[in-house]
């Protein structure tokens, strides 16, 4: 029965670091989703902000 309580110990060690780096991984890439988020609606801010000036883009020149 020591055996296989050593086992089980092993066992649970290896799946617990297991698990682990799983969280680590899944927190790093939702960190990363976030970071692009961010990123993208910096961007959406800044063209909204543009388009409220309504003389952008009203006057262009022509020659013909």
């Amino acid at each position: 029965m020591e055996i296989s309580d050593g086992m089980d110990i092993a066992r649970y060690a290896s799946i617990s670091a297991q698990n682990s780096t799983m969280e680590g991984v899944g927190i790093a890439m939702l960190s990363k989703a976030m970071d692009a988020q961010e990123q993208m609606g910096a961007a959406l801010t800044q063209m909204m902000e543009q388009s409220v000036n309504p003389n952008l883009g009203a006057n262009i020149d022509l020659r013909v």
